[in-house]
């Protein structure tokens, strides 16, 4: 059983910056595909969206279109964490966002995953 924990979040001004962590523990996760989600408020209806994930030793990385150029997703296995690094943050930004993990390489969608977060605020305002 593998537990992941988000922290990080808050509340940044438009334009500021922030850095997400996500914690496993219960065993090693430095060969599975990990992966950042988001869900806007109003939308608990809806799929999470994609934000980006990466694979075994750093590979595999993907990054939902719009934010390829901003985001960055890191991994560090020895402390078994994955981080999210969102400069120039948009009110639009706003939302809950969860980390995910699988043993097998990262996927784009939700359910491509067997283990997700709790999930922590994200509000970008000023």
């Amino acid at each position: 059983q593998v537990h992941l924990e988000e922290s990080g979040g808050g509340l940044v001004q438009p334009g500021g910056s922030l850095t997400l962590s996500c914690a496993a523990s219960g065993r090693s996760v430095s060969r599975w595909g990990l992966g950042w989600f988001r869900q806007a408020p109003g939308k608990e209806g809806e799929d999470h969206v994609s934000v980006a994930g990466i694979g075994y030793n750093g590979g595999n990385i993907y990054y939902q279109e719009a934010l390829k150029d901003r985001f960055t997703i890191s991994k560090d296995n020895d402390k078994n964490t994955v981080y999210l690094q969102m400069p120039k943050v948009k009110p639009e930004e706003t939302a809950v966002y969860y980390c995910a993990g699988t043993p097998l390489p990262p996927a784009t969608a939700w359910d491509g995953y067997d283990y997700w977060g709790q999930g922590i605020q994200v509000t970008v305002s000023s």
